[in-house]
């Protein structure tokens, strides 16, 4: 009877020696997991940080080219009429912005819609000041429009993508 015990001892100290190495080589293999998947991550971080930052900086530039104000005084062209002079304007806008549609990899899903709204209601503005165009209207009445409903909004989509944009930026570091 005493084999019997001895040998049962025997089973479950062997058995718990067993239990507590393997316990211990999995939490051993578990921190080395989350310390290996850190350094990935600081490494992939490293790795397109200098993209992000660049992404940012060409994100609201594209915001700041495309604010009617800016664009109406850096695409004016002086002698042609309304219609000519908004195309003008949608053209630049959708290059500006077909020029940059790469950026959208490395800035959020919210602030890609952002700019996407901005660049719509820039459009939009435009739009609506070419349609109090009458047919004999220059360029120089389109702009005038332009900048008189720009006077009557409190803030347009580009100057909340941009403080958004800033915002994201700097949660970044």
């Amino acid at each position: 009877m005493e084999l019997w015990i001895f040998l049962l001892l025997m089973i479950f100290f062997g058995l718990t020696i067993i239990a507590l190495v393997y316990f211990f080589l999995k939490r051993q293999e578990d921190q080395e997991l989350v310390k290996l998947q850190l350094e990935l991550r600081k490494g992939r971080q490293e790795f397109f940080l200098p993209s992000r930052l660049e992404a940012y900086q060409r994100a609201i530039l594209l915001m700041e080219r495309i604010h009617p104000n800016s664009l109406v005084m850096r695409a004016h062209q002086g002698n042609v009429s309304a219609l000519a002079q908004q195309s003008i304007l949608l053209k630049t806008i959708r290059d500006e912005f077909d020029h940059n549609v790469a950026q959208q990899l490395f800035i959020s899903e919210t602030g890609w819609k952002m700019m996407r709204d901005s660049k719509e209601e820039s459009i939009r503005l435009i739009n609506l000041a070419a349609a109090q165009m009458g047919e004999n209207s220059s360029s120089l009445d389109l702009s005038a429009k332009i900048m008189e409903m720009l006077a009557q909004l409190d803030v347009m989509p580009s100057e909340v993508a941009v403080a958004f944009l800033k915002q994201e930026f700097q949660a970044l570091f």
